[in-house]
């Protein structure tokens, strides 16, 4: 049975941060090339083809399968310069890469803004959102804000951030969610694929939350 939320003095990020202060310093110092190198190293041309059949963009794809590409940044820690290294690559999987070992505190408004313009595919779009920008300070107001954008992954992009700050941010209020239930009822009327499937992940995960939620998610 699941029990309403409870809710204590310590609020999502900050035990995010304190948790990346204590346990995610970087420990290894890479160079851009030598992580490039070492993603090189465990791509799979077989698995970059069946990527690109599955949605994924063909071009810069390694083809590289995520736990690899986890293990490699749980090797290097956090490191918000190489991030925007990798980022600036272009290459399909150091993006993905880019997002799991940045620093969501040192993370600014303007990169949001830089990396969202810059989604060209869902598993990117949903990594960033999952990994990084919904442990971010502008997570709540960039969910809403990208979620009336036109670009279909920036629109994308607003609902997958709802879907992961449901599933992540254990300590939010109700109240949080409720705002986002009638956006997600007025996108119900795009029906471009990569925004569809992110509008019903967000209403599912957010309806998961406690059964207040979910009697509001089903009306």
């Amino acid at each position: 049975m699941r029990h309403p939320t409870i809710h204590t003095g310590e609020s999502f990020r900050s035990r995010l941060m304190k948790s990346y202060r204590e346990k995610d310093t970087q420990t290894l110092t890479l160079t851009l090339n030598q992580v490039l190198k070492e993603l090189k190293q465990v791509s799979n041309p077989g698995w970059a083809a069946r990527s690109i059949q599955a949605g994924l963009r063909p071009r810069n794809t390694w083809g590289v399968p995520v736990p690899d590409i986890r293990k490699i940044a749980k090797r290097i820690g956090r490191d918000h310069s190489l991030a925007q290294e990798l980022w600036d690559s272009k290459i399909h999987e150091a993006m993905i890469l880019a997002c799991m070992i940045d620093v969501p505190d040192l993370v600014t408004e303007k990169q949001l803004e830089e990396w969202v313009s810059g989604f060209d595919s869902w598993d990117v779009c949903d990594a960033c959102c999952g990994n990084l920008f919904d442990k971010s300070k502008y997570a709540y107001a960039k969910a809403v804000e990208w979620s009336s954008r036109e670009e279909e992954f920036v629109k994308r992009a607003g609902f997958a951030l709802m879907a992961s700050l449901a599933v992540h941010d254990k300590v939010a209020s109700d109240a949080k969610f409720e705002k986002f239930l009638p956006i997600i009822a007025r996108a119900s009327a795009d029906t471009r694929h990569f925004v569809t499937k992110a509008v019903n992940w967000a209403l599912r995960q957010i309806g998961k939350r406690n059964f207040r939620l979910k009697g509001k998610h089903e009306r």
